[in-house]
């Protein structure tokens, strides 16, 4: 009887054990860096005429972290590059998903946008074809896509019991508009012979400067994940600061981007702990932004001291905010991905008449910029261009924060505008991610003209803003109902 009463009880308990919700899965992070720094001779871009690259004054990175709840992975990663072609984002993610098991919509690949790195662009960044497997890669674009899967496969090889949690820093004195209005008169004329109502990058200290066109954004966006110990794992920060620049001639670097990384890593990780840390900066919403104080002249620098300032001064803020954190080690992950198709602006005809009147002049002499030529050169090649493209757009949430995405060069009060619509908050908005897809203005600052608004400057059409937010936006409520389940 003894006996058959303890089977009764071990059978009970057995049961009341296997039909109880098991206990919830521990968070989980890995962190790695991948070289992706070309050969020496690539063509260094973000200026009109590409030079070549003559020395390495320091390496570039594809800078990956891997985020898994129990249920969903998620994977960051941010490139020292100006940009790159949707397909590296594409052959990339494919890798990744293969080797990983993480779906390649969970992947948010972004570029920093320096201006002292080669080209992943492609012959021509715009071009999105039907079939992707028909696009003839290049060996420095195939080179970069192999290296992002091995740096996000080996952070998910690094996964550990972690806790993440989300802060901001203000940094409101690096970053000024950079499209002014100038005094009546004043305005000089664009390549096109128009007049347009801003002028970007104006003279420091001019007297004609009347007021910036738009704001700017003074936070920087901290994600940071630990060791239940304490011991840092990754920082994934967020600022709109469009780059700094002042590079050494000839020289491939990650700008200040990736001093503020080494510095950070420095601050934070000292020689205690055999998994390095990997400190990471995305660009925000900097389409309109730079480091100039345009209302002050601009006393010349040495190479690379303004961009250290910049970086110092950033790792020491964050740094700083750390300490406010508060962390979670149950975190919910959830992505969603979009290609919604954006239509294209088309040249005009009277711009193809002017388009084919400066082709029909001698080519410019090799290392001398004619920057109507090359306008001219990018209309015949928007004109032949497909009327409308699919464009990545993606939104992760990580606990209670949201992180959306586009592949251009955003404006300034787009982000401000996400962060404060979004219906998962905190929210930022990163640029440049899964592709180069140029400037994005809104519809009012289109009217207003300037070099981000001009044809192949610019090639989405003027409302794709808005229509792009409004995506991203439904994109964050999707994100938020599924992390409700």
């Amino acid at each position: 009887m003894r006996r058959c009463l303890l089977g009764i009880v071990a059978c009970f308990l057995s049961t009341t054990l296997l039909a109880a919700d098991p206990p919830a899965s521990t968070f989980r992070a890995g962190a790695a860096t991948s070289n992706i720094t070309p050969a020496l001779g690539s063509a260094i871009i973000g200026g009109f005429l590409p030079f070549p690259a003559t020395n390495v004054h320091d390496e570039l990175h594809a800078r990956c972290l891997v985020l898994d709840d129990g249920k969903t992975k998620l994977a960051l990663v941010v490139v020292d590059l100006l940009g790159f072609h949707y397909i590296v984002s594409h052959e990339a993610r494919k890798f990744i998903e293969q080797e990983t098991g993480i779906p390649a919509t969970n992947v948010l690949i972004s570029a920093i946008h320096n201006h002292s790195a080669a080209s992943a662009l492609g012959k021509n960044h715009f071009e999105f074809p039907q079939k992707v497997d028909e696009y003839q890669i290049d060996k420095y674009q195939a080179f970069v896509a192999r290296r992002i899967a091995d740096g996000v496969k080996c952070a998910a090889n690094r996964l550990r019991p972690a806790q993440v949690g989300f802060t901001t820093a203000e940094a409101p004195e690096h970053v000024f508009n950079r499209r002014w209005f100038l005094k009546p008169g004043t305005m000089p004329p664009n390549p096109f012979g128009g007049i347009d109502q801003v002028k970007m990058n104006p003279a420091a200290g001019s007297p004609d400067l009347v007021k910036p066109a738009g704001p700017t954004d003074p936070l920087v966006s901290i994600l940071a994940v630990r060791e239940p110990d304490g011991r840092p794992i990754a920082v994934y920060s967020c600022y709109s600061l469009h780059y700094v620049g002042g590079v050494g001639h000839g020289d491939i670097s990650a700008d200040y981007y990736g001093m503020y990384c080494q510095r950070l890593e420095r601050l934070l990780q000292g020689d205690q702990q055999d998994l390095p840390m990997v400190a990471m900066m995305a660009n925000g919403t900097s389409g309109d932004v730079n480091n100039i104080n345009f209302l002050q002249p601009r006393p010349p620098k040495k190479p690379y001291e303004q961009m250290r300032f910049v970086a110092d001064d950033l790792a020491a803020k964050v740094q700083a905010a750390l300490a406010k954190v508060q962390y979670s080690d149950r975190p919910t992950l959830a992505a969603s991905y979009r290609e919604p198709l954006i239509a294209t602006r088309r040249p005009s005809a009277e711009q193809m008449a002017w388009a084919k009147e400066m082709l029909a002049k001698p080519a410019p002499k090799p290392g001398k910029a004619d920057i109507p030529y090359v306008y001219a050169q990018r209309f015949e090649e928007l004109a032949r261009g497909a009327a409308s493209v699919p464009t990545p757009l993606q939104v992760l949430r990580i606990g209670d924060v949201c992180i959306g995405s586009l592949p251009n060069e955003i404006f300034c009060e787009i982000g401000l505008e996400f962060r404060q619509r979004s219906p998962v908050q905190p929210a930022f908005l990163v640029s440049l991610a899964h592709g180069y897809f140029d400037y994005l203005p809104t519809p009012k600052q289109h009217e207003l003209g300037g070099y981000e608004t001009w044809l192949c400057t610019n090639r989405l059409e003027p409302k794709a803003s808005e229509k792009m937010l409004d995506a991203l936006l439904e994109m964050a409520a999707e994100v938020r109902s599924t992390a409700a389940e």
